[in-house]
């Protein structure tokens, strides 16, 4: 199994992977901001790893992530601060792009959302506009690198118990919700599905087993 490191790693989606993946056969590392979260991670069965990546450059973000063999990006700004948001949900998550690329990690499962896209639509007057243009500019990023990539693009996303059941926007989910369990059920399952690599696979609860979906 593979040793996954995980940006974000206090971020609710996040806390709900690690023990999926710890389950699964992984050995888990999580990048916390605030040390008072290492308690949360250690329980989830992650070992916490605490740094501020919106203030570490690529060499050492590379050095935090060396020895990994998948990342899985999480982290987020957490809306607000336009300033900030675009610092972590965009530049830091570049940078940990280009760390990986440095690390010799090549896979990488970036969290973004249904709709993410440089033609997303939303007005510059909008307070979702630099959430919503910081990720698609990191997913195009993304795209632009010889990352074993994949995006995961959940909807609107709920604190429902999880069903494990999704359905893609290919198999006509439209951007409704689905609950965090499943998203978190979802990175797993692209870590272990080669079959992902090169897709942004956009997706709602829905009625199809989750590893089924994403293959």
């Amino acid at each position: 199994m593979s040793r996954v490191v995980v940006f974000g790693g206090h971020g609710k989606v996040a806390l709900r992977a690690a023990p999926l993946l710890v389950g699964a056969g992984h050995e888990v590392g999580a990048i916390v901001r605030n040390p008072d979260h290492v308690g949360d991670v250690a329980d989830a069965g992650a070992t916490p790893i605490v740094a501020d990546i919106e203030y570490l450059d690529v060499a050492k973000i590379a050095a935090l992530i060396e020895g990994y063999d998948v990342v899985v990006w999480s982290a987020g700004a957490g809306g607000g601060d336009s300033k900030r948001t675009y610092a972590v949900d965009r530049d830091a998550a570049i940078r940990s792009m280009d760390a990986a690329g440095r690390a010799g990690i090549s896979r990488y499962v970036m969290v973004s959302y249904f709709g993410a896209g440089l033609d997303h639509g939303v007005n510059s007057g909008n307070s979702f506009h630099a959430y919503a243009q910081a990720k698609a500019e990191a997913d195009d990023y993304l795209k632009s690198t010889s990352l074993e990539w994949t995006i995961l693009g959940p909807s609107a996303l709920t604190l429902d118990q999880g069903t494990g059941l999704i359905d893609t926007k290919e198999a006509g989910a439209t951007g409704g919700s689905v609950t965090r369990d499943d998203v978190a059920a979802a990175v797993v399952a692209a870590i272990a599905n080669p079959g992902t690599i090169g897709r942004f696979i956009e997706f709602d609860n829905g009625s199809t087993p989750i590893a089924e979906a994403l293959g």
